[in-house]
């Protein structure tokens, strides 16, 4: 039975994790794999005050425990860093696995009339502890999440978020043409409201603001410039938004802002494209358009699991690496068009698109996009991502042998590879056995 801890109590003074610890020390896309994994058969993650202050083998690591130690054992289990979703709308969650559209249709015939609820706080406050409840099931500690129109929306997210003490990134979305009335702003209203919302929540604890316009489609000119305008401001702030996930969208750009090279540059006309910037799905992109994206140190979402639902296209992960001009990358979920909010399963369906365009994804090179790839593309590298001392303490505990069908196919992993393989295909929200916030426990499967 599923486990929430939402209070947050004091830290114990000394919190040690022992288990088999896999993080990394490199880039896997840019080194060998096996030397950019990070492996220790039985670990020991030491914690305190929410940080990490140790990572070593238990048996050199115990000696040096104060005696009032917890140590919270964790056999045949692996410690990982927290799972990092780049690209997620938890207004979306009550419309997951709606049935039999394309983009465009999609969002009128479901996304819009199920994020209209998200003017009533109340709900838009159940859905948000449902979703994060949700999300750390599935190990997943930190999400770029777009919200609603409805400044309320964000309200309720971050209020949540602040009780779980999860490092979350959030934004109220901007939509002032192309939409339903009673989900559009004026750009001068959403920069107002945006601009409110920073000042209550942008660095207060553990929370982070994102501008956030839903696509170019849906504002006007005059609303992306005050978009970058709020982010000239404060270089700090995030930004994101939805880029070419779908041909006929890429076309109504195309019609909608004829004086602009592409859709990125619709966004770079506008300030937005830039450090912290978050762009989702990049399928329909160009060689100019990546070069454009590695040298302003913006992001690139993937999408897997709901660019295949749509039939959007597939993501070309190899292109946006290559190391002459490597681009940020990050994986997400894109709940409700993505169909779980477990990166293994995101990660599942990421190999067999890498598949699809002539490209084999190493399970190490998966688990560093779920994790540090992820931490990378956030600019938040230096503080969650990796198991370190110094950093902040967000891990998830991955039991390899969840499910009956998981713990027969274990049996035949004869390397840390191919335990990590076999778990991104087989496992899901099962596998995720405990999910730790700032060294907290917020979630225990059993």
């Amino acid at each position: 039975m599923t486990q929430t801890h939402p209070t947050k109590p004091l830290h114990p003074e000394t919190l040690v994790l022992r288990g088999r610890v896999v993080t990394f020390r490199d880039n896997p896309f840019t080194c060998d794999p096996l030397l950019a994994l990070y492996h220790e058969e039985d670990g020991a993650v030491v914690i305190r005050d929410g940080r990490i202050v140790t990572l070593g083998a238990y048996v050199d690591v115990h000696p040096d425990l104060p005696p009032d130690a917890r140590i919270v054992h964790y056999p045949d289990s692996l410690i990982s860093a927290g799972f990092i979703d780049t690209h997620v709308h938890y207004p979306q969650l009550p419309m997951i696995a709606a049935y039999g559209e394309q983009l465009l249709e999609w969002l009128e015939r479901y996304t819009f009339p199920t994020e209209s609820r998200f003017g009533d706080p109340v709900y838009a406050q159940d859905i948000a502890r449902r979703f994060l409840t949700e999300l750390l099931r599935c190990g997943t500690t930190t999400a770029a999440v777009f919200c609603t129109v409805h400044p309320q929306s964000v309200e309720a997210f971050f209020r949540e978020s602040e009780r779980l003490d999860t490092l979350m990134i959030a934004g109220k979305v901007l939509m002032d043409r192309n939409a339903p009335p009673a989900l559009r702003d004026t750009a001068q209203g959403g920069y107002d409201d945006s601009l409110a919302l920073i000042r209550r929540w942008h660095g207060r604890g553990r929370q982070m603001y994102a501008v956030t316009p839903r696509f170019a489609p849906t504002s006007s000119e005059g609303q992306l410039e005050l978009a970058g305008a709020l982010l000239a401001h404060d270089d700090t702030l995030f930004m994101q938004t939805h880029l070419a996930e779908n041909l006929a969208e890429v076309e109504w750009v195309r019609t909608l802002f004829p004086a602009r090279r592409s859709y990125l540059d619709v966004y770079a006309h506008a300030g937005l494209v830039r450090p912290r910037a978050i762009l989702g799905h990049a399928i329909h992109v160009d060689e100019q358009d990546l070069t454009t994206c590695h040298h302003a140190g913006c992001a690139l979402a993937h999408c897997p699991t709901s660019n295949l639902f749509l039939g959007s296209g597939s993501f070309r992960l190899f292109d946006a690496l290559d190391p002459k001009r490597p681009v940020r990358v990050g994986l997400g979920t894109d709940i409700g068009a993505g169909t779980s909010l477990s990166q293994l399963q995101s990660l599942n369906e990421a190999y067999k698109v890498a598949q699809g365009t002539g490209h084999r994804l190493h399970p190490i090179q998966a688990f560093w996009l779920a994790t540090a790839g992820g931490a990378r593309a956030l600019h938040l590298d230096h503080r969650i991502g990796t198991i370190a001392p110094g950093m902040e303490a967000d891990l998830c505990i991955l039991d390899p042998a969840a499910t009956p069908l998981q713990a027969l196919r274990v049996q035949s992993c004869d390397s840390i590879s191919d335990l990590l393989f076999s778990l991104m295909m087989l496992g899901d929200d099962r596998s995720v056995r405990a999910t730790y916030v700032a060294g907290r426990l917020v979630h225990e499967r059993d």
